[in-house]
């Protein structure tokens, strides 16, 4: 698939996922949303502001293309990438979870939730986040 520029200047990769450069805070972050695609960026900014509301004092960075959200001293618990069909959020501690997410991943730990163009976030993403904040994180970086 070509990659083409947004009207932001960040070139999309593969799926329509922004290329953005490795940052720590909420400014990579938010280029990162201002980024996203079509019905892809709808769903980045209500999972980003369900995040910031549920979780006080969230740590926000950018590494590999894809936001990443931890809490201070306790690594980082979630991440999203934008593919061609979905947003695949990424639990790092996932098996934890009760219920799990659906998805499962190569990382024995890692759980995935893909969200759909339409999919509303509700009340079990919710509390997966909440849950997913108070376990220990990875330190991925």
């Amino acid at each position: 698939m070509a990659t083409k520029k947004r009207s932001t200047g960040v070139k999309l990769l593969s799926g329509g996922n922004p290329q953005i450069p490795k940052g720590d805070g909420p400014e990579p972050v938010r280029a990162y949303l201002d980024a996203m695609p079509e019905w892809k960026g709808e769903i980045g900014r209500e999972l980003d502001a369900m995040i910031e509301r549920l979780v006080p004092h969230v740590r926000k960075a950018v590494r590999w293309n894809s936001p990443f959200y931890g809490v201070e001293d306790q690594g980082w618990f979630l991440s999203f990438h934008c593919l061609t069909k979905y947003v695949k959020v990424t639990f790092f501690n996932g098996v934890s979870l009760d219920p799990e997410p659906p998805e499962s991943s190569k990382h024995p730990e890692a759980r995935y939730l893909h969200l759909r163009e339409g999919d509303a976030l509700g009340a079990q993403l919710e509390a997966w986040i909440v849950a997913a904040a108070e376990l220990p994180g990875e330190e991925l970086f």
